[in-house]
């Protein structure tokens, strides 16, 4: 039994050897008795499973390690990941293995089909989300975004921490006039064969791409935003297909191999191998400038029908052994503090989910006072955010596309 969880009892008078025998004590921590939570927490390893795809993004993660160690003395070790499913699938052997209370997983940085996939198979600790002391800062009342991840209802099982849309950046020495549409895109690319490219599929900003392409192409996209149904998906993604079959032969390496991730893309940038990338962050071509990964001419834009956008969330599973720490280090990603770090493009660019309107002054100023670069879009000028379809539809499309382009 937990210290703060053996006062708690004895000042409510029940005795010792009652407590010590008690299968109550074994109950998951009180989101709503904030204080013993932080009590409890104190002295956790807790072990927060991500993507570690980007240096800047492991290094955000290794500041928050050093602030909740000083803060609330808690270890946070991030277990470094190439793809978050990785962290479900090992959640799930778990439970079939009947380890229901003993998990190697204390927190997921997730979204999209892995949430799902958790939710569905009763793979999360919670609700516990609103309860965190600094959740109200993101206006939930007012903000839809952080209750729905890709159209699945949050349900309290995740809190909110980084909101993303994507952009597309190019090079202004090389491109005159960049594209608004995936239409206008194709055209460029064929007067520019080799100089455009995206991230490999199953790669979330891979992903992002062809369905950014087929929100744009498809005849009817509310059908999106609904589970698949089998029957629907020939028929409703053979624009996709269409376009990406005339597309591919015009990229960089003629399609027959793509860039990884983020990183690699813009390296390409860097390099001078292509004039046109794409990212999922708004400030990320600011960011890599002011880190000499991108020349200064480089500006990003974005297509007249909207970009898709979405948020990512912190998730604790239903076995974890350090829910408290857990909740306690996501409480502290959802500050201010926090938030600002993580949105300046010098250290990551990653938007925050915070309602500003809803800061302190002092807390407001933090954000007033960042640069967000050269490269950045004003918020006035990255038009109509796209919702996420559903997670159905996403792993339905990475599925076909690897069957369609993988070897080829």
């Amino acid at each position: 039994m937990s210290l703060p969880r053996l006062r708690h009892a004895l000042a409510a008078g029940l005795p010792l050897a009652a407590l010590l025998g008690s299968p109550a004590l074994l109950a998951d921590p009180d989101p709503s008795d904030w204080q013993a939570v932080v009590e409890e927490a104190r002295g956790q390893t807790v072990y927060w499973y991500a993507w570690a795809g980007e240096d800047r993004t492991n290094e955000y993660i290794q500041w928050t390690a050093d602030q909740v160690a000083e803060r609330y003395d808690i270890d946070l070790v991030h277990v470094k990941l190439s793809d978050t499913a990785e962290a479900v699938s090992r959640v799930l052997a778990e439970k079939q293995a009947g380890n229901d209370e003993r998990g190697n997983v204390d927190m997921i940085w997730i979204n999209g089909e892995n949430f799902a996939t958790m939710k569905t198979n009763d793979l999360l600790f919670g609700p516990w989300a609103e309860q965190l002391p600094h959740y109200p800062l993101t206006d939930p009342d007012n903000t839809p975004a952080v209750r729905y991840d890709w159209t699945i209802p949050v349900d309290g099982l995740e809190s909110p921490w980084s909101s993303s849309q994507v952009v597309f950046y190019y090079d202004t020495a090389l491109v005159d006039t960049h594209p608004r549409s995936m239409p206008e895109l194709l055209a460029w690319a064929q007067e520019n064969p080799g100089e455009f490219t995206y991230a490999r599929v199953p790669n979330f900003l891979g992903n992002a791409f062809i369905t950014q392409a087929l929100l744009e192409l498809a005849d009817d996209t509310e059908i999106l935003y609904e589970p698949m149904q089998e029957e629907d998906f020939e028929e409703v993604t053979a624009p996709l297909w269409t376009f990406l079959d005339e597309l591919h032969p015009l990229l960089w390496r003629s399609g027959r191999a793509f860039p990884s991730n983020s990183s690699e893309l813009r390296r390409l940038m860097g390099d001078g191998e292509i004039s046109i990338g794409l990212s999922f962050s708004t400030t990320e071509a600011s960011g890599a400038i002011a880190n000499f990964e991108l020349p200064d001419s480089v500006r990003s834009y974005v297509h007249d029908d909207g970009m898709i956008g979405n948020m990512s969330f912190m998730a604790i599973p239903y076995n974890a052994q350090h829910k408290a720490g857990a909740m306690v280090v996501a409480n502290y990603l959802l500050s201010p503090e926090a938030q600002a770090h993580k949105q300046d493009p010098v250290v990551w660019g990653s938007n925050t989910v915070l309602s500003l309107e809803t800061l302190e002054p002092a807390d407001r100023a933090l954000f007033d006072d960042i640069d967000l670069g050269i490269a950045t879009l004003a918020p006035d000028e990255l038009g109509e955010v796209l919702g996420q379809p559903h997670p159905s539809w996403v792993d339905a499309l990475a599925e076909a596309w690897q069957a369609r382009y993988v070897g080829r």
